[in-house]
């Protein structure tokens, strides 16, 4: 039984220090605030996590249409750095009918009847463009092309098996 302990106390350290943590601002370090702020100037409502070794910083835009006519849409971006405050990707949620054609085939065939509840894009520091597709409580990853890459357990999935 003692063994049964120690074994469970390990794995659930190992997986708690795997999996985003909600921080402080004020456990961000310097560097990564100053290249936040340089990137996002206007942004004052930021909700940090730690992600391993990494920063992600939350917040949401309010998006006006081009032509100022449309409804204001607030979109949810993240942007993740290194300690050191070097960029290491952006994300930025998109309407699901914006996601390349290939993406909703890939669903349709795969996951029948289901629907992608949110999607985003990922822009890479290189540039390199992925899309997410959360469907059926995981996140799809496709390239740029729409091409399947893998899955994930969704952020709200990691939340529940922590509490």
């Amino acid at each position: 039984m003692k063994k049964i302990m120690i074994t469970m106390g390990v794995l659930s350290f190992i997986y708690g220090s795997s999996s985003a943590q909600e921080i402080k601002e004020s456990e961000v370090p310097v560097a990564v605030k100053e290249a936040f702020k340089k990137q996002f100037p206007n942004v004052k409502d930021v909700d940090w996590e730690k992600e391993g070794s990494n920063y992600e910083a939350e917040f949401e835009l309010v998006q006006v249409p081009m032509d100022g006519k449309g409804k204001k849409r607030e979109i949810e971006k993240s942007v993740e750095y290194t300690a050191n405050g070097e960029l290491i990707q952006l994300e930025e949620e998109v309407e699901v009918v914006s996601l390349p054609a290939a993406i909703n085939e890939y669903v349709n065939k795969n996951y029948p009847g289901k629907k992608i509840k949110e999607a985003s894009k990922i822009t890479e520091a290189n540039g390199t463009v992925k899309y997410e597709a959360e469907v059926e409580k995981q996140d799809l990853i496709f390239d740029a092309n729409g091409a399947f890459l893998e899955k994930e357990a969704t952020k709200d999935d990691d939340d529940k098996k922590k509490n």
